[in-house]
């Protein structure tokens, strides 16, 4: 399938991925598919719960990242892949998977995507989202409290030893490496919208060549 369109949603923690990606998903459906990196987090089912906790989850070292290059290329190729899912509540890898098909239009997604030249080079647009911090720690307090089981002192904690040193050393350079940024992520509907054109225009010339 060389006719498919690879992009990439990159930002900190809360910056509004997410919003973006579910709005391409409501507008184009089944003629896109999504591989979140958060996913690709490696599997630690031999190290006690108490170890997991410590770990850090924001350095590129933390996920699979050729597991997710290989998968995408796979997709890119016309098949199917088993994607691993990652479970918040318990910091490791969970025994389900997600198959996901191949489509027209693949939408990568994750705060350190960027940060990886290889899988850059299998993407056609890089979108970084590009959110005040103030902004992006009360999102991830309100997701990881009330989804993911934490308590507020430990998204705290997180925030301060891990995610905010990591944003500020591979995160935020990595955006010298996209292609568009975003201010406000899916609330810029100026930008969304010529977003939307542009996938738009690539379903609409793969199907007149058919």
């Amino acid at each position: 399938m060389s006719n498919v369109m690879v992009i990439g949603i990159a930002g900190g923690t809360g910056s509004g991925k997410t919003t973006i990606t579910r709005k391409l998903i409501q507008r184009f459906s089944n003629d896109v598919s999504v591989i979140n990196h958060d996913n690709y987090y490696k599997a630690h089912h031999d190290m006690p719960y108490e170890e997991r906790c410590q770990l850090n989850y924001d350095h590129p070292d933390a996920f699979d990242t050729q597991l997710l290059i290989n998968d995408l290329r796979s997709l890119k190729a016309g098949k199917s892949i088993i994607c691993p899912v990652y479970d918040y509540t318990v910091h490791d890898r969970s025994s389900k998977t997600i198959l996901i098909r191949p489509s027209k239009v693949i939408i990568v997604e994750g705060i350190l995507i960027f940060a990886d030249p290889e899988l850059c080079s299998e993407m056609d647009v890089k979108i970084f989202v590009d959110t005040d911090a103030d902004v992006r720690i009360l999102r991830r307090i309100v997701r990881d409290v009330r989804d993911r089981g934490r308590s507020l002192e430990s998204v705290v904690n997180q925030y301060l030893n891990t995610v905010k040193p990591m944003h500020e050393t591979y995160v935020e350079p990595s955006k010298r490496n996209a292609d568009i940024i975003i201010p406000e992520g899916g609330h810029n509907i100026v930008a969304f919208d010529m977003l939307v054109e542009r996938v738009r225009a690539h379903i609409n010339n793969n199907q007149e060549k058919k």
